[in-house]
């Protein structure tokens, strides 16, 4: 009875091997392009920061110079 609940445990991790190897083969190209963009991507810039200019008025507070500095109004 001791070896019982270890053999069981290795079937469901030889079970959940061949089931992450099958999804791995099957999905290949998918998660190959997935991977590239992910390593394109930048960590840094998070797109829901990014604020449409042509759908916002701008207000006077949001207002910025040309040389980058905040327009003194």
């Amino acid at each position: 009875m001791g070896t019982k609940p270890m053999k069981q445990a290795m079937v469901v991790f030889g079970a959940l091997a061949f089931g992450w190897l099958a999804i791995e083969m099957a999905f290949k190209p998918f998660l190959d392009k997935a991977r590239a963009a992910m390593d394109k991507s930048d960590p840094n810039r998070d797109p829901d920061d990014v604020k449409d200019e042509s759908a916002r008025e701008e207000s006077p507070s949001d207002a910025v110079a040309p040389d980058g500095k905040p327009a003194i109004m």
